[in-house]
Order: structure tokens, then sequence, then C-alpha cells
């Protein structure tokens, strides 16, 4: 009986808190960044979990609406210590940029500039680009296992960049892809299949990396993670009323009109239609938040996404500037800044609340599929494509952060962003191959260089 608790007890609540609470505080840099955080904290460093199931976890989480990274480490607090651990790396991944945005948009409202803050973040997005990009580099040579996967990728890349294909056909094509790849062409091939494709699939099919959770698992023997109908009917009823419980209250004693039932409707509206990212969603809920509703005035949007960007947590937190504009500027009988303030809250609720949702309900039937053999070669093309996707998130974000103007052409029916070098922020440019430098070959930890690119952003923007 010892011996089945040696791997698992090594990690605590409270010290799996602590490193949930740290990861809320330094995940700048949109998914990208956060999935490269949480890779490097918990796989490489602890090594709580190892490789595969990291990205077969990040797989799922990928095929969810809402932010992939705070599902991922909701699912991997899950893995630790069940619905507790999972609701304490959720929350915590939260929680820190929920608290920042809601005090540079207290400011925003009352002042329309934060040039102080925005001096402070400015050198914040190189350190976060350079970080990105050694995160691409990092999970690809470990995801790219065959050169069949490794055209996957360079696929997906090429169709979202060049030819701006929607995420949820992307990585539809990228499941059959794989399932065609690593799992039809070995089992009816057999040893006819090129390995350039399936690569040594019998070999690897049941490797476990000894990652913490690895060894949890591997020895459970009661169930605990096993799902269940009635299980899933609890999780269900539960989440249900967490989730739609407030909607359904301030339809019923505010009216379908006012402020808040609107902000809640819309914004659970937007928790199941989130696919792909925040990205993917920006251009429809700006549109809305503006012709629609009202609520913004033409460029705002803008402004929101730069606070979300240069503040921890997910990306998909615009939202809550959203929503505090909406309470601020039809207040009703509140404080202005009273009514954005529990905007913004409820903006928050209703739409990380579903998250925790589709975690709780699905993880138990993704982990109980993950030796599937069909599964998991169309789990393996999905992952692929999901480096394409990460890398054209990180060169999105390195032209939006490090120039001011880009112009499309046009050929072969792509349509290629051209950055303006006149444009150009030569200070960030350099700024940001400097954090790659010493990251790379310099060995300095993340935080040191995350601090130094702050500061020195901050003595720039202030000096020029």
């Amino acid at each position: 009986m010892e011996k089945q608790q040696d791997g698992p007890e090594q990690i605590s609540f409270r010290e799996a808190f602590k490193v949930w609470t740290k990861i809320g505080f330094l995940s700048f840099g949109g998914p990208a960044g956060q999935i490269a955080l949480m890779h490097k904290m918990l796989v490489e460093e602890r090594k709580w979990i190892g490789n595969d199931r990291f990205l077969h976890a990040l797989n799922y989480c990928h095929l969810l609406p809402g932010p992939e990274a705070q599902q991922l480490a909701t699912y991997i607090g899950w893995l630790l210590h069940g619905t507790k651990g999972g609701l304490a790396a959720g929350i915590m991944f939260v929680v820190p940029g929920m608290l920042t945005i809601l005090a540079l948009t207290l400011l925003y409202a009352g002042f329309q500039k934060v040039a102080a803050v925005q001096a402070l973040f400015y050198g914040l997005k190189p350190a976060v680009l350079a970080l990105v990009v050694m995160a691409v580099f990092r999970v690809a040579a470990k995801a790219l296992k065959t050169p069949y996967l490794t055209l996957l990728a360079g696929l997906a890349f090429l169709a979202m960049f060049f030819y701006q294909a929607p995420f949820p056909a992307v990585i539809v094509a990228a499941g059959l892809l794989g399932y065609l790849g690593m799992s039809w062409c070995p089992q009816r091939l057999g040893d006819r299949c090129p390995r350039w494709i399936c690569g040594d699939t019998a070999g690897k099919q049941n490797q476990d990396e000894g990652g913490m959770i690895d060894l949890l698992l591997a020895k459970e023997s009661d169930g605990r993670f096993s799902p269940t109908f009635f299980r899933s009917l609890r999780v269900l009823a539960t989440w249900g009323v967490i989730w739609l419980g407030p909607v359904l209250l301030l339809l019923l004693f505010l009216g379908y009109d006012h402020v808040f039932t609107t902000i809640a409707l819309f914004f659970s509206k937007m928790a199941t239609v989130t696919f792909g990212g925040a990205y993917a969603v920006l251009a429809y809920m700006a549109q809305e938040a503006v012709s629609g509703y009202g609520w913004l005035y033409p460029g705002e949007m803008l402004d929101g996404l730069a606070l979300a960007e240069t503040t921890p947590g997910p990306l998909i937190q615009v939202v809550q500037f959203v929503g505090f504009l909406a309470a601020f500027r039809d207040p009703g009988m509140l404080n202005p800044y009273v009514a954005g303030t529990l905007g913004a809250l409820l903006t928050v609720w209703v739409t990380f609340a579903p998250c925790f949702l589709w975690i709780f309900l699905g993880a138990p039937y993704v982990e109980q599929l993950r030796h599937n053999r069909l599964l998991n070669g169309a789990l393996s093309g999905i992952t692929a494509a999901v480096v394409g996707v990460v890398l054209n998130l990180s060169i999105w974000f390195g032209m939006n952060a490090l120039f001011a103007q880009t112009h499309p052409t046009h050929a072969l029916g792509a349509t290629i962003p051209v950055p303006d070098l006149a444009s150009a922020d030569w200070f960030g440019l350099i700024l940001a191959g400097l954090a790659f430098l010493a990251m790379k070959y310099g060995k300095l930890g993340m935080i040191t260089v995350l601090v130094a690119c702050s500061g020195l952003g901050f003595l720039w923007k202030l000096s020029f």
C-alpha cells in the first residue's frame, strides 16, 4: 500500500497551489506563451506530467471553445488533485490577470490614458515573443516525430497564415490526415507503410515518460478517474447551474433589456462559440460591441486588446474590458464605477465557468481513450497542426507587436502580410533578439528576462 503512494504524495496540494499561483502571475503572451510556460514548469522542470500526456491534454483543450491554456491548467490540476486541483489551477490562472485588467480599466474609464502603465509593459512584448519562438521549436521537436507530421504542421501554418483558413477546419482536416497516416496506414499496410509517414508507432504506442501524474494513473486501481454516466450527469447539473443560474436570475429580476442581462446572455453565447482562441472571435466581438450594442467606440477594442496582451492571463479576458465599459456607460441607478466593476465580474463569470464544465465533464473520457490507436492517430495529426497554429500566432503576435503597419500582398490566391519596415519598432526588435539569446544561450531564467525587458522598455518609453 505504501509503495502505491510514493510517486503521487510527492506533490502536495499546497505545493501545487503555489505553482498554479506563480503560473497565473507569469502567464503573459497569449496562449502560445502560456502553454510554453506550463510546458517548461510542469514537464521540463518539475516533471509532474510526461510530454505525451501534456500534448494529449492540450489536443483536447484545442477542440473546446474557450481559452485553451486556462483549460489545460485546469485539466492538469484535475489530474493531480481531482476537482479541487482543477479549480485551484483554473481560478489562479485567471485571477491575477482579472484583477490587473480591472484596475487598468478603471484607470482607462476615468482618464482614457494609461501611458505610464503601457510604458511599464512595453518591454514585455519582445520578451514574450522570444519565449514563444523558443516554445515553437521546443514543442515541435517533441511533437513532430515523423516527416509526415512535420508536413502536416507546415500545411496547417500555410493554410492559416496565407489563406486565413478557419481554425476548426484546420483541426478537423489534421485529425483526418493524422488518422490516415498514423492509424489507418500501419494498420492496413503493416510493414509496407512508409516509415516517414507512421514512424515506429508500435514501439511508442504505450510508452510512459515517468512524469508523476503518469505514475499516479499507472497505479490507479480504484477508478477515481473513470467516467460514469451518473458522474457525468452530476457534473453537468452542478456546473450548468453555476454557469447559467446567475443568467436566469438576472433575466427573471432585471428583464431582458437590462445591461447586466444583455452582458450575461451575450458572453454566455460567446463562451460556446470561441473555437480557436481569442483571435478567432475578436472581429465578431468588436463588431457586436461597437455596432450591435454600442458598448464601445470605434478603436477602443484595440485599447482593450493592448491591456489584455500586456497583462497575465488568457487573452480572452479582453471580454472583461468590454463588459466593464458596457455597464459603466449604462449604469442605471448605480455609480458608474460600481456598475462597471459588476459588469466586468459578471463577464468573467459567464466566460470561464463553462471552461470548468468542459474539463470536468470530458477529461475522464479523454483519459480513458488515451491509448486508443484510432484516436491517437487523429490526435497526433492535431498535435502537428497545433505546432503550425502556434507558429502562426507567434508571427502574428510579432508583426503586431513590433511593426505599426503591415501591407497585404496577393499571390496564388494567398494573402501575404508584409510588415512595413518604416514602421518597425527597432528597439523592440533588438530587445526581442537579446531576450532570445539570453534565454537560449545565456541560460537566464524567464523571470529575470521578463523583469529586465520590462525595466528597459519602461526607461526607453519614458526617455523617448
